[in-house]
């Protein structure tokens, strides 16, 4: 049986604030991971490379609001923070 990777509890060393903001965080976090995985098959984030992240950044986002990719790139940033990546990502 394959489990699904659980991003809530991947993020959980990394959240905080509101539990509106936490919840989120994590909502976007399972965006990012679903189409990274549609279009590179990397399931989990431990597979990803800075491309996947930046792809989704360029193409997926480009066509959204100024605000929602601000918050798009701040749970980027976490993301990279849990991954103990030195990636940097700005609007």
């Amino acid at each position: 049986m394959i489990m699904s990777f659980d991003m809530e509890v991947f993020m959980t060393g990394v959240l905080t604030g509101s539990h509106a903001t936490r919840q989120r965080h994590v909502r976007q976090a399972k965006i990012i991971q679903a189409e990274i995985a549609a279009r590179w098959q990397r399931e989990t984030p431990w597979v990803w490379q800075r491309k996947h992240v930046a792809w989704f950044l360029d193409h997926r986002m480009s066509q959204r609001s100024e605000a929602t990719r601000y918050y798009y790139v701040l749970t980027v940033r976490l993301l990279a923070r849990r991954l103990e990546k030195s990636w940097v990502f700005m609007l």
